[in-house]
This record gives C-alpha cells, sequence and structure tokens, in this order.
C-alpha cells in the first residue's frame, strides 16, 4: 500500500513538471533533447569537464604564448612614490585622490615625504553620505515606497565608493590632515561591517522622516529631526573612525625620515593650504570614454554621492585618442593623473599585468566572446570598478602608447612592487575615466567641458563609484 502511493506520488510530480515546462518560454522536454543532443560525449570532451569542474578557471584559460616575462620599461615616468593599501574597504577613489595630491606636492617640495590621512576624508564623506540619504528621502517623501528614486536612497544609503570629485570637494571643504595625525581604524581596514550598522540606522531614519512628511510636519521640524539623526551617525562615525582633529601639531619630514623643521600648529584647512596650495575645483575635467553616448559632449550625473554638499559628477565624453593624447601631456610633465578601470577583466593578479591576451577563455569553453565595449557597458558585463593613479606610459616612435603603469592601493607586495602594468589594447577596452588639469586639455575640449551638461541618472550602468 505504502508503495503504490509513494509510486503514485512520484507520478504526479513528474506529471506536474512536465506541465509547468510546457509554458510558452520555458524549457520543453523537446528543447531539452535537442539541448543534451548537442553535448559532445568525447573523451576529450570529459576530460575537459573534469578539469574545469576541478580548477580554477583562469589557470586553466591562461594563454601561455602570453605568459611569460614582459616589457617593464617605461619611456615616460613619473617619480615613484610610496604605495598605499585601502585593504578591506571600497576607498580606492580617495587613495587614488590622495595620490595625485601628495605627488603634486612633492613636486614642489621634491625633498619632502607626505602621507595623508585617508581616515579623516573618509569619515566626511561617510557623514555627507548620510545626509544625501536623509536629505533624499525628505525631497522624494511624497513619491510612493517603491518609486524609482525612493529605491535609489533605501537600497544604497551609505557606501565606500566614489570619484575624484568627491575628493576635491571633501578637501576644499573640510581640509586635509597627515596620516599620522588621523591613522586607520579596524572599520576603515575593514568597512562592512560599521557600514552595514549605519546604513540600517539611515533606513530606520529614513522611514520616520518619510511619515513626518506624509502627516504634514513644518520643514523646520523636519530639519530639526534630521539634525538630530545625523548626530547619531556622527557618533557612530566617531566610533567606529575616530573624532576627526580640528588643529594638531605636525613637522614635515625629509625623505630619511628627519624632521624637516620646527613643528607647526595646524587646521585641517591651513594644512591643506599648505599641501594644495588653492582650490582644485575648477582646475581639472573629467574625461570619460563611454562609447554608447556621443563624444565631445558633456554630461552631469545627477545625485552624485556629494550633491547637497558638493557637486553632482561632471564628466566630458571623449574618444580614447582625445584621453590619450592628454595623459601622455600630463605625464611628460610630471604629473600623475586619476584613473580608473574594469580592473578585474583579463588581468593577471600574480604578475601585475593586464592584457587582453593573458586568457582565452572562447577556446576553453568552444566558444566567442564578442561584445564591444558599448555593449558590455550597456549589459553591465562592464564598467568602472577601481581607480588607480596613472603614473607612466611607453610610447613607440611615432609617439603613440605601448603601455601603462598605475600606482595600486592593494600594497607594495601586489603585482609590481604595488604596480599594475597594462597594454595600450587592454586599456582602450577596460579604462574609462581620468581625470586631466586644464592645463593639459586642448582648447576644444575645454569648451565642451563648459557646455551646458546632459543630465543622467545614477542607476546608469557607466555609473558605479569607484571602489
Amino acid at each position: 500500500m505504502k508503495k503504490l502511493i509513494f509510486t503514485l506520488c512520484v507520478a504526479c510530480g513528474s506529471a506536474l513538471v512536465v506541465s509547468a515546462q510546457s509554458k510558452v518560454g520555458g524549457i520543453s522536454v523537446e528543447m531539452l533533447k535537442e539541448i543534451q543532443k548537442e553535448q559532445s560525449a568525447s573523451p576529450a570532451n570529459k576530460a575537459l569537464v573534469n578539469a574545469i569542474a576541478a580548477n580554477n578557471i583562469d589557470a586553466l584559460a591562461k594563454n601561455q604564448q602570453n605568459a611569460g616575462a614582459f616589457d617593464t620599461y617605461f619611456s615616460v615616468e613619473t617619480k615613484r612614490q610610496s604605495i598605499t593599501d585601502q585593504k578591506s574597504s571600497g576607498r580606492c577613489w580617495m587613495f587614488s585622490g590622495l595620490n595625485v595630491l601628495r605627488s603634486n606636492f612633492a613636486q614642489k617640495s621634491d625633498s619632502l615625504t607626505l602621507e595623508l590621512s585617508h581616515a579623516y576624508l573618509f569619515f566626511w564623506d561617510q557623514l555627507e553620505k548620510a545626509n544625501l540619504m536623509l536629505q533624499g528621502v525628505i525631497d522624494t517623501a511624497k513619491k510612493p515606497i517603491d518609486d524609482e528614486r525612493v529605491r535609489f536612497f533605501f537600497h544604497s544609503p551609505i557606501g565606500d565608493g566614489g570619484t575624484f570629485c568627491g575628493v576635491s570637494d571633501l578637501a576644499e571643504k573640510y581640509g586635509l590632515v597627515p596620516a599620522e595625525v588621523m591613522p586607520e581604524s579596524f572599520s576603515t581596514d575593514n568597512t562592512s561591517k560599521a557600514r552595514s550598522l549605519i546604513a540600517s540606522k539611515l533606513r530606520e531614519f529614513g522611514l520616520q522622516l518619510r511619515d513626518m512628511v506624509e502627516k504634514g510636519q513644518k520643514p523646520a521640524a523636519i530639519e530639526k529631526a534630521k539634525a538630530g539623526m545625523l548626530s547619531q551617525i556622527y557618533k557612530m562615525l566617531v566610533l567606529t573612525i575616530g573624532e576627526p582633529p580640528q588643529q594638531f601639531t605636525y613637522a614635515f619630514k625629509t625623505k630619511n625620515g628627519k624632521a624637516a623643521g620646527a613643528a607647526k600648529e595646524y587646521t585641517p584647512q591651513s594644512f591643506y593650504q599648505e599641501v594644495v596650495g588653492g582650490p582644485i575645483n575648477g582646475t581639472f575635467i573629467m574625461a570619460m570614454n563611454d562609447p554608447r553616448r556621443p563624444y565631445y559632449k558633456t554630461y552631469e550625473v545627477e545625485y552624485d554621492r556629494h550633491t547637497y554638499d558638493g557637486h553632482n559628477w561632471k564628466y566630458v565624453n571623449l574618444p580614447m585618442d582625445e584621453i590619450e593624447k592628454m595623459a601622455i601631456a600630463s605625464l611628460k610633465d610630471g604629473r600623475k593623473l586619476y584613473s580608473s578601470y574594469d580592473v578585474g577583466k583579463f588581468l593577471d593578479r600574480k604578475r601585475g599585468y593586464a592584457d587582453t591576451e593573458n586568457f582565452d577563455y572562447g577556446s576553453l569553453f568552444g566558444t566567442t566572446f564578442g561584445m564591444d565595449k558599448a555593449q558590455r557597458i550597456s549589459t553591465f558585463d562592464s564598467g568602472s570598478t577601481h581607480a588607480m593613479t596613472l603614473t607612466a606610459v611607453d610610447l613607440d616612435e611615432n609617439g603613440n602608447a605601448k603601455k601603462w603603469k598605475v600606482e595600486n592601493s592593494w600594497g607594495a607586495s601586489w603585482g609590481q612592487q604595488g604596480c599594475l602594468i597594462m597594454t595600450d589594447r587592454w586599456f582602450r577596452e577596460f579604462m574609462f575615466r581620468l581625470v586631466v588639469d586644464k592645463k593639459y586639455v586642448p582648447e576644444n575640449i575645454l569648451k565642451v567641458a563648459e557646455s551646458e551638461p546632459v543630465m543622467v541618472m545614477p542607476e546608469d550602468p557607466l555609473f558605479l563609484p569607484d571602489e
């Protein structure tokens, strides 16, 4: 009797599966048979299945013809500086941005060494991102909770990522401090837990603010409530990152570690003036290569992470030839550049070498991967994921780039002594953003940068912040 009931249950279950899969658009029995007929049962294919199932795909796909020693000479190279380590955080944009600032300082004061505090700027970055979320919730409170813009604020209330625009806004507003004055904490090196707790609190606060707006409370009461909420976030940031100093005593050091003079009293703003010497905003353009959109046009990303307290993220869309010319001009003058990439694509991490020929995934899987750059961006297959500091280029006899080098922020033991070397063919496919001082920008591009921008929304696949 029990055997009969079990048999009937199995039969009914099979019927339900067949019925469920016979819907239009589903995998029918006939389709599945055709799929399975296409699979090779050869010994070679069986060996391939066993190999791929048991091994790292990159190890199997590695192109051995491209796996040997590669040229590390660069005809144009800026002065080397110490390599930083962002550890388990998404602050690459800040590390790259501060690398550029301290490199600029070194050009003026070559005998001195300088390490800037990432923890200090990160504190203010997180507070401003919290304010963006809360103010954004207030401004969209009359929209339904499942509205796309409301979801934008609640889905990611706070994050590590950003761009050079954030560095310029934060440094100008809050100043800078040396790394030894406000060193890294466990939660700046490992941001996920504190970020998760602050995000949860911001979502709770967001619901309270929406409720206040829906009940018709006065703007002054809502603003007061937001200030109280930010006070709680400030407290959480102090507990996890540390209290930002309002003044400090500091003596610059020479490269051999000796004091370069008597210690002086600084505020973060006066130290910024000592190191940077003036405004950053207005001195640069951000160039991007987005082949989906018309070139030689300016775009602005609405609701960038410092919208209320700084500037939206604005960029000029340019072909790679124009971007490379500006990069080469800057590097020839000894100026490093903030840049960002889809760094995980075709990257040989062990060697610190990025080339489109490093791996042959197509041959391994018996197929092709044929999307171009525009198609990869449109389908979320590729986009800017990591910022690094462009430091060198190797030019051929015609002045064209053969390869490039960046300072990374994954520690001095990674790759090429903390650096990454990339071929020009890889650079053209997976480089997305470059921040260039205006002195290296042609007049026609400067005019484009000053034109009225086309507004774009942050959900676009290319506008994820660098991490």
